[in-house]
């Protein structure tokens, strides 16, 4: 997703999975949120950019994660435990989107300091709604930290 003069918020996806990606950034269009979308491709990546680490030392710090717990190289739930262990990235939300249904990753993921716990929808129009509820609680109804 290209960033605009109004967006307000910014995203950052984090999927090894090009498809989900995709589908992912066609759903923030779709959903009209006023958001700008970034995209690692696995755990390293992830924890780089969020660390503003070489090559992402000019990129933003996001105000929502999107998470995909099965991942090479880093995976979701490591992820989650580093972020929720670095002070500078702790208070950052960290929604995990998945196609994992199993209760121990559900409740890994709330131990570890998850915000939220959202099954990927196979359908175009269930991800829309989603991610649109997701981006509407989010950005309309909790105040973030600054």
């Amino acid at each position: 997703m290209s960033a605009d003069n109004e967006s307000n918020f910014h995203i950052l996806i984090v999927d090894d999975d090009p498809g989900d990606v995709e589908l992912i950034k066609l759903a923030l269009q779709e959903a009209r949120l006023l958001c700008t979308a970034s995209v690692a491709n696995n755990g390293e990546e992830a924890m780089a950019f969020l660390r503003q680490q070489p090559p992402y030392a000019d990129q933003p710090v996001p105000d929502l994660v999107l998470l995909d717990l099965n991942m090479p190289r880093k995976n979701g739930k490591e992820v989650l435990a580093e972020m929720k262990d670095d002070l500078g990235l702790s208070t950052i939300p960290v929604v995990v989107l998945t196609t994992s249904d199993t209760e121990r990753d559900v409740v890994a993921s709330y131990q570890l300091g998850a915000a939220g716990y959202v099954v990927k929808p196979v359908d175009i129009d269930e991800l829309i709604n989603i991610i649109r509820g997701i981006g509407n609680y989010w950005f309309s109804v909790v105040r973030l930290p600054a």
